[in-house]
């Protein structure tokens, strides 16, 4: 089998980030399927907008940390023992982790989560010779969009038009900012670093 059907085979191993035990079995599936694991992408999140804080339950908020940031910090605990030095962890973040959101209390206290974690993650791992790094996006049309159910169609159509380049981004404008984390040869001296890609907002962090 080609290492491309492989590939095609794994991503069909689907299942919930949040179940006990999946992430863990998710990543040796990896190593089982092909030997090693040298790049670890944390990806997966779940929003949903509320008009104010008393409209958000406790079982959305635990569906929101456990989606966001838990599956982080268990795909990480299970991928660093098979991962060797020119490792890289990268975790998807979001603007929302730098200014905050005022209709995303929970998704954005995530995402700033995620922007701790990865810089200590960062620091305890650079012995070991494996980078963690983040990407935080501005606003990005994805799936995600559509399926919020805060969010109504006529926002939806505006969606990203408030960004300083008047539109959201397309998934294919982030996806070189992670090949570039990932890539050795191009940010070996880079870890501990939340990259922001978010269409002209600046901010430290």
């Amino acid at each position: 089998m080609s290492k491309k059907d492989q590939t095609a085979r794994l991503s069909r191993h689907g299942g919930d980030l949040t179940e006990d035990g999946f992430c863990e079995a998710l990543v040796d599936k990896a190593v089982e399927q092909f030997g090693k694991l040298d790049i670890l992408v944390s990806n997966a999140a779940h929003q949903e907008r509320k008009s104010d804080l008393e409209e958000l339950s406790d079982e959305e908020i635990e569906r929101t940390f456990a989606t966001n940031i838990f599956a982080y910090m268990r795909l990480a605990r299970a991928a660093v023992p098979h991962m060797k030095p020119g490792g890289a962890i990268i975790a998807t973040s979001s603007e929302t982790g730098l200014f905050g959101s005022e209709k995303l209390p929970d998704y954005s206290a995530t995402k700033g989560a995620i922007n701790a974690f990865t810089k200590t993650l960062a620091q305890s791992l650079i012995e070991k010779g494996i980078r963690v790094n983040a990407v935080a996006p501005g606003p990005v049309w994805t799936p995600l969009n559509p399926s919020d159910a805060g969010l109504a169609p006529k926002d939806v159509a505006k969606f990203g038009g408030k960004s300083p380049l008047g539109r959201p981004a397309q998934p294919e404008e982030l996806a070189p900012a992670y090949v570039f984390l990932a890539s050795n040869a191009d940010s070996s001296y880079i870890t501990g670093t939340v990259l922001q890609v978010m269409g002209g907002e600046t901010t430290g962090g």
